[in-house]
C-alpha cells in the first residue's frame, strides 16, 4: 500500500496524515453514532411530547413547556440543581489542593514511592460508582461515629474553619476517589519542570515557598485547568447526587415520558458548562497574573 501511495505522488507527510485519520476514524464514527446523534435527539425530545407506539417514537411539539416546568414549577429540581452546583464548587478546590499536595509528596525521591503512588490511585481502579454508593448509603464510612471528639473540636471552631473541615471529613472517600487522576496529571506536570530552573533559583537564594509560587505553580497552570475540568465533569456525573437520581428517575414518568428528563438534563448540562467557563476564566486570569 505504501508503494502505491508513493507512486501516486503522496509525500511522507501526507501519507502519515492519512494513516492518522484512518486510526482516528473509528472514534469519529463512534462519537457520531453513540454520542452526537443521541445528544441531538435528546434536545428534540426536550421540546416535544414523546409517545412510544408500535410504529415508532412520535414527537408532538410542546416548545419550552418542560423547561418552564422545571425552572418555574418544580421547586425540588431547582433545590437539587443548587445543591449539585454547591457540591461541585465545594469539591473542586478541595480535590485540587489535596491532589497537588499528594503529587508534590509523591514526586520526591524516597523509598516506597511506587507503593504510595499505587495506594492513592487504586481507588480509581477498584472503587466503581456502585461500590462508593453502597459504602456511603450504608454509612459504612461515617467518620462522625469513629471520630466524635474530632468533629466536636472542629464544630467548636469559627464557621469559616469548621464548615470546610467538616465537609472534607464527611466527603473524604469521595475526595480520594476523585483525586486519583488529578494526582497523575499534576505528577506529569511536575516531572516536566526542568531541574535546572530549581538549581538556578537555589543559586539566587530562593526559598522553598518562593520556588513553589514562582516556579512550580506557574508551570502547573495548564495541568490545574485540565484537572479542574476533569473534576467538575466527574463530580457532576456522580450518581448519588439527587439531581442525577431525579433525571434518571423521571425518564419513565408516564405523563412526561423522556421529555421532562431530557429538559432537566440539558438545564443541568448548561449549568455545568457555566461552571467550567468560570473555571477556565479564573485559570486564564491566574496564568496571566503568574507571568507578570
Amino acid at each position: 500500500m505504501t508503494d502505491k501511495l508513493a507512486k501516486r505522488g503522496m509525500t511522507n507527510k501526507k501519507r502519515d496524515a492519512l494513516c492518522g485519520y484512518l486510526f482516528f476514524l473509528p472514534w469519529i464514527v463512534g462519537f457520531l453514532v453513540f454520542t452526537l446523534y443521541p445528544a441531538i435527539f435528546s434536545v428534540r425530545m426536550s421540546f416535544n411530547e414523546v409517545t412510544v407506539k408500535p410504529e415508532g417514537i412520535l414527537l408532538n411539539w410542546q416548545g419550552t413547556e418542560y423547561y418552564d416546568y422545571a425552572l418555574n414549577v418544580d421547586t425540588v429540581f431547582k433545590l437539587q440543581l443548587g445543591n449539585a452546583l454547591l457540591f461541585i464548587c465545594c469539591s473542586l478546590p478541595v480535590v485540587l489542593v489535596f491532589s497537588l499536595i499528594i503529587a508534590l509528596f509523591l514526586n520526591k525521591d524516597f523509598k516506597g514511592r511506587t507503593f504510595f503512588r499505587i495506594i492513592f490511585f487504586i481507588p480509581v481502579i477498584i472503587m466503581s460508582g456502585p461500590v462508593v454508593s453502597n459504602l456511603i448509603s450504608g454509612h459504612s464510612l461515617d467518620f462522625s461515629e469513629y471520630l466524635p471528639s474530632v468533629y466536636a473540636f472542629l464544630q467548636a471552631m469559627p464557621a469559616f474553619i469548621s464548615k470546610p473541615s467538616v465537609f472534607i471529613l464527611d466527603e473524604l472517600v469521595l475526595i480520594l476517589w476523585f483525586s486519583g487522576v488529578p494526582i497523575l496529571i499534576f505528577m506529569v506536570g511536575l516531572q516536566r519542570i526542568s531541574p535546572d530552573i530549581y538549581e538556578a533559583a537555589d543559586i539566587d537564594g530562593a526559598g522553598g515557598w518562593e520556588k513553589f509560587w514562582k516556579i512550580t505553580l506557574p508551570h502547573l497552570t495548564p495541568m490545574i485547568l485540565l484537572s479542574a475540568i476533569y473534576t467538575v465533569v466527574e463530580t457532576s456525573n456522580y450518581s448519588e447526587l439527587d439531581i442525577n437520581k431525579k433525571i434518571t428517575g423521571s425518564m419513565f414518568d408516564t405523563t412526561k415520558l423522556y421529555s421532562f428528563s431530557a429538559a432537566m438534563s440539558w438545564i443541568y448540562f448548561c449549568a455545568v458548562i457555566a461552571v467550567l467557563l468560570v473555571v477556565f476564566l479564573i485559570s486564564v486570569w491566574l496564568g496571566r497574573r503568574s507571568q507578570r
